[in-house]
């Protein structure tokens, strides 16, 4: 930071032991607290970064907690709109309002367990139904589909194909690029040919959400003419073509 010329307020800083609880508290345990420029600095459980909540298990509760309210509370407003304006409109005002916030910073959703990606898919129904005026008793993907939405879940996978797309093409942060690995067989294997990626192995469920497992994971789950796409905006194209294929056939 000092190399930077920059500074950090030790009262507006804050601290976040990520990982096991019982692991946390031997270690905050046997620590002494920690200090900037004499000031001692507070270990919270919760924090807030780039308008993220960040936990130390990182179960992201309280940021789609805060998802869901935020959406629901726009939603209500809108609904109350919906009598006076015309379908484009309606239909911007749920993406700059709802959609727009559900897939701010997705990617972190990655490996979640589906019980917490449905709270999303929730607001995701209710917005799709206030658009096109359906009861809440119909089934929703027929509308999901007329809308072209992908579901949440596959939104995810979008946002970490589309960054593992950048980081291999140069088109992204160098620190994307070196938490990917291409995969190099020990001797000429048709496999070679395929653009696969490295599957890291982790021990834990928490491992398995990182980005370098999930976006492998999903790399090499994908065609070959995906991944040879010659640009970002063809990639982006196929891509959605692609999952929305994918998700539709498991619904």
């Amino acid at each position: 930071m000092a190399s930077s010329w920059l500074k950090l307020n030790p009262r507006k800083t804050e601290i976040v032991l990520v990982g096991r609880d019982r692991v946390c508290r031997n270690l905050l345990g046997a620590l002494s607290p920690p200090s900037l420029s004499g000031v001692d600095l507070r270990v919270v459980k919760v924090t807030k970064s780039l308008g993220v909540f960040l936990d130390a298990s990182l179960t992201l509760e309280r940021q789609i907690s805060s998802v869901v309210s935020w959406g629901f509370f726009h939603l209500r407003n809108i609904r109350r709109l919906s009598p006076v304006l015309p379908h484009d409109s309606l239909a911007t005002l749920m993406h700059a309002f709802v959609i727009s916030r559900l897939d701010y910073c997705n990617a972190l959703y990655a490996g979640l367990p589906l019980k917490a990606i449905s709270r999303l898919q929730l607001v995701q129904n209710a917005a799709a139904r206030v658009v096109h005026n359906v009861s809440r008793f119909d089934h929703i993907t027929p509308t999901l589909q007329k809308l072209h939405w992908l579901p949440i879940r596959w939104r995810i996978t979008f946002k970490v194909l589309v960054l593992v797309f950048m980081a291999l093409n140069d088109l992204g942060p160098a620190y994307l690029r070196d938490l990917l690995t291409p995969y190099v067989p020990a001797r000429p294997l048709r496999s070679e040919s395929g653009n696969f990626l490295v599957v890291p192995r982790f021990r834990s469920k928490l491992g398995e959400r990182s980005f370098s497992y999930q976006a492998s994971v999903s790399w090499n789950a994908l065609p070959l003419y995906l991944k040879s796409s010659p640009s970002l905006s063809i990639f982006k194209s196929r891509l959605k073509t692609f999952l929305f294929e994918s998700a539709f056939v498991c619904e």
